[in-house]
């Protein structure tokens, strides 16, 4: 099976990380969950993604205890935590989880760190399938500089492939639709590993089950751009995402890098949307329990950025806690088609404070994106014809819906700082 059809286009989910650290809870995902399949479904979202550490029983925050006893099957296999997540009672593992996802209409995800627990190549426990134990195959000297739980995988070993497999034959037995695995893309210590997602990729070829392959964290390097088109659907080119505008600022460095990357199947990533109610158990990013600390124009150029580039847009804040702003930033329908069905984005102008983007829609309408990144209202006069747009003469701003000003060929408007104007032209 073609792994590129798994995400023809890009997922639109939630995950835990944003507001929950590596502590999330069975309820909490749940309830994420039925918020998700109540007023966000109609629009396209349907992944639900359980983030770090689901094996770790007493994990309170976004930092991690180290070195301490995982959840672990006798197969080497980390499992769910019984007291967070109690319907992993009885070996059941995240099935019973999974199971209520899909009773909602959604898919159901895990975050994975790559590699064998440390634990278990330190017991020399057995691996499924393979007389080979997790000491032989671990690679001691590669590990992740910032979580204690895994060693690395030695792909050269009698054991490594079918220890993947046997990973991901239990997800599958257990439903799950896409697996993020974390300290593989971009490494502080290492390159990309990717003996280790060339691993990942074959088990989940092998495992009978559609899943998303996500790889985090970034900077991807972009020279590797086949290789991860090839292997995976999604991967990250960034590091962790926060709500702080220097982060977003070089986020427009990011999606010019990789323009003209994105297409069915493989999706770079700008990585999770911080909007609503963050930090709830997470502590990364400098702020604690908090709504967003972008500005409404700064969440709206966020949004449009990602959306036009086509990246994943995965919600990270609390779903139940958001108010009427935030959810009408996920349920704009055109500015959701944009990043469903168009193509073709590139930046097309970068002229002092101001940055333009444009797309093609499948019925030859046009997308173009209007950023400006100064810290002033930034007064627009602009042709047409430099951005790609001759002969259009009428268009739709997409998030107040009003009618683009167009005199003749130039475009006029006003954009206030850090904010956009996203129109759609036909």
């Amino acid at each position: 099976m073609n792994h590129k059809h798994a995400a023809p286009t890009p997922p639109l989910g939630w995950n835990s990380w944003d507001c929950y650290g590596a502590a999330v809870t069975e309820e909490e995902i749940r309830g994420n969950a039925e918020y998700m399949a109540e007023h966000l479904k109609p629009f396209g979202w349907n992944y639900i993604t359980v983030d770090i550490q689901w094996y770790e029983p007493y994990a309170n925050s976004s930092q991690y205890r180290a070195f301490v006893p995982l959840v672990m099957d006798e197969y080497s296999r980390l499992m769910p935590a019984e007291n967070r997540f109690p319907s992993a009672e009885g070996g059941q593992g995240f099935k019973p989880l999974a199971d209520y996802v899909h009773s909602l209409g959604l898919k159901f995800g895990i975050h994975i760190m790559r590699g064998i627990p440390r634990q278990a190549a330190h017991a020399a426990t057995p691996i499924l399938n393979t007389t080979a134990t997790a000491r032989e195959i671990a690679h001691t000297n590669s590990i992740c500089p910032w979580n204690t739980d895994m060693y690395g995988v030695d792909a050269s070993k009698e054991g490594a492939q079918a220890y993947y497999d046997s990973l991901f034959e239990l997800y599958a037995e257990w439903g799950v639709d896409l697996v993020k695995v974390d300290d593989i893309a971009a490494s502080r210590l290492y390159d990309t590993h990717q003996p280790e997602i060339e691993l990942i990729s074959k088990a989940i070829e092998r495992c009978g089950r559609p899943m998303v392959l996500s790889l985090s964290p970034g900077p991807a390097p972009v020279e590797y751009s086949a290789f991860f088109a090839e292997h995976a659907n999604m991967w990250r080119v960034t590091d962790d995402f926060w709500d702080q505008w220097p982060l977003l600022l070089d986020m427009f460095d990011r999606c010019r890098t990789w323009q003209g990357i994105p297409e069915a199947g493989c999706w770079p990533d700008c990585d999770m949307l911080p909007l609503g109610h963050i930090g709830i158990r997470s502590v990364d990013g400098g702020g604690a329990d908090r709504w967003t600390r972008f500005t409404r124009d700064e969440q709206l150029t966020m949004m449009s950025l990602w959306s036009i580039f086509r990246s994943p847009l995965i919600f990270g804040g609390e779903l139940r806690d958001c108010d009427e702003w935030t959810l009408s930033l996920l349920t704009n329908k055109e500015v959701l088609r944009m990043n469903q069905d168009s193509h073709g984005a590139q930046e097309r102008l970068r002229q002092d404070n101001l940055i333009v983007w444009t797309a093609e829609a499948a019925d030859q309408s046009r997308y173009a994106a209007l950023f400006n990144v100064g810290d002033s209202e930034l007064s627009v006069s602009l042709s047409v014809d430099d951005i790609g747009l001759t002969g259009f003469t009428s268009g739709t701003e997409l998030w107040n819906e009003t009618p683009a000003e167009l005199t003749g060929d130039v475009l006029q408007t006003k954009i206030p700082s850090h904010g956009v104007r996203l129109y759609r032209f036909y």
